[in-house]
């Protein structure tokens, strides 16, 4: 399998509104998204993040799930968010699920 990008979709829109909505979410402990903890510090993107993914062989996008193409909308559909997916020829592959996101309890490095 040759992977060519990968792909993690937040659980949470993107856009000012969607932004507004998890962090409200967030303050009242209704929202979590893991890849969210993974990503982001409560006040910006994590530098560690930056370097990790700048490391990659491949480039590491990170979606909103209101801002993905109809195919990969598809693939999330059916695998839920938040996700962590590989691209392979024309197919979408998941690699880290909501389960292991979690578990890693927030750390770039795990």
């Amino acid at each position: 399998m040759v992977v060519t990008e990968l792909v993690g979709v937040y659980d949470a829109d993107g856009g000012l509104l969607g932004e507004a909505a998890y962090v409200w979410g967030r303050l009242r402990g209704s929202r979590h998204c893991s890849l969210c903890d993974i990503t982001h510090s409560p006040w910006r993107r994590k530098p560690a993040w930056d370097a990790m993914a700048a490391e990659l062989p491949v480039p590491m996008r990170l979606r909103h799930r209101n801002e993905l193409d109809q195919g990969l909308a598809a693939v999330v559909a059916r695998v839920g968010v938040p996700v962590v997916l590989a691209r392979a020829a024309d197919e979408w592959r998941v690699i880290v699920r909501n389960d292991e996101l979690t578990a890693m309890s927030g750390s770039v490095d795990r």
